[in-house]
């Protein structure tokens, strides 16, 4: 992993966490190791929330649902897919054998969870001063080209629908299926307690954003037949 190392410009003290930083459950159950990247996502999650927020507050001079709007595009699926892309990070990742043939390397939701995961490896390793650096490295580049949009925070966009017009909106997890290395869930979205859309993907997260996306298509045709 030195050439990552050196992309990113840290000098690791513990190695150990990096490995674990990529490497998948698939690979983990094979090997019979103690730990996948998933606590590693968990905190890499909250602290590249934290230093988006951070830079979009005192760099931007604008309001709450905005740097909202803003943040969760830098941080969404697709984004965290584009940074891992940008590394290069299918080189390190370690998956079993069967996520290997099933091309899990370059699998959007696996990409985007270990670079949430190397992040969550940098800031425990080197502290949030460096994990900042690093982050701020890769994402303003995207945040100041106006060409470069990751557009999919469709439940803020459904959230604000349904807040116009007074209505209670919510997600029900109703399947999940696939091995544990290959998951698939696909979620409910709930306007009034009626099923408006649905959507199913790799993780949680992105499924919720496409049962959103689902729903808004419909409100859309919905009110333009009404017209």
């Amino acid at each position: 992993m030195e050439t990552l190392f050196k992309k990113l410009g840290i000098k690791p003290k513990s190695k150990e966490l990096y490995q674990r930083a990529v490497s998948h459950s698939s690979y983990v159950n094979e090997h019979r190791q103690k730990q996948d990247y998933e606590r590693l996502e968990f905190l890499g999650d909250a602290v590249l929330d934290l230093i988006v927020a951070d830079y979009l507050y005192s760099n931007m001079d604008a309001d709450e649902g905005e740097m909202t709007k803003l943040r969760a595009s830098y941080v969404c699926e697709n984004a965290l897919y584009e940074y891992a892309m940008q590394l290069e990070l299918f080189n390190y990742i370690k998956v079993g054998h069967g996520e290997q043939s099933a091309g899990g390397k370059y699998r959007k939701p696996i990409l985007a969870d270990i670079f949430e995961a190397l992040i969550g490896a940098i800031y425990i390793d080197l502290g949030y001063a460096t994990a900042r650096k690093v982050v701020l490295s890769i994402v303003v580049p995207y945040i100041e080209d106006p060409q470069i949009t990751f557009f999919s925070d469709y439940k803020s966009a459904l959230q604000e629908y349904v807040q116009t017009n007074q209505k209670s909106v919510h997600y029900e997890l109703v399947e999940e299926t696939g091995p544990a290395h290959n998951k698939r869930f696909t979620i409910h979205v709930m306007i009034d307690h009626l099923v408006f859309g649905i959507g199913t993907s790799g993780s949680k997260k992105e499924a919720e954003q496409e049962a959103a996306k689902d729903a808004l298509q419909k409100l859309a045709k919905s009110t333009q037949e009404h017209v």
